[in-house]
């Protein structure tokens, strides 16, 4: 007997025969076995190969407890951006069985994905400016109140 529960939509999880949980095509020990640090260098390697640019990878552990690491990058423009981060979302799907939190993706300005253990920005270059997201993680550096 398998019994389905939806977790926010989008995740189906199942409990198979063996008493052993499935997401997708994937068992959560295979998921599992997906380490942070695979997880990001599959990261950088997808932002790479779709030519983000200015990519900075922050590590977050004993900072925050919002993820293990934070990466920010540039893409040239709307379009570039929306395009680097779907093939991110469908790449991490395919290889992790993650189903990432996508935010921005429609305006393509400031696309926020959240993976669980790592959170993806990936910005227009003057957006990206603006913002400075990354002197707020720098170390030494303190947010003003």
């Amino acid at each position: 007997m398998t019994a389905h529960i939806k977790e926010d939509n989008e995740l189906s999880l199942s409990t198979l025969a063996d008493g052993s949980a499935k997401v997708g095509a994937h068992t959560m020990s295979a998921l599992k076995s997906a380490t942070s640090e695979t997880l990001l260098a599959a990261v950088l390697k997808s932002l790479d190969e779709d030519k983000g640019e200015d990519i900075v990878q922050i590590n977050l552990r004993g900072k925050s407890e919002i993820g293990d690491y934070m990466v920010i990058a540039s893409g040239r423009s709307t379009r570039q951006v929306a395009a680097m981060a779907e093939k991110l979302s469908e790449r991490i799907k395919h290889e992790f069985g993650i189903v990432s939190k996508t935010e921005g993706k429609d305006t393509g300005d400031w696309v926020l994905i959240d993976t669980g253990d790592i959170i993806v920005h990936i910005f227009r270059p003057e957006v990206r400016e603006f913002y400075q997201l990354e002197k707020m993680w720098q170390p030494g550096s303190a947010a003003a109140v």
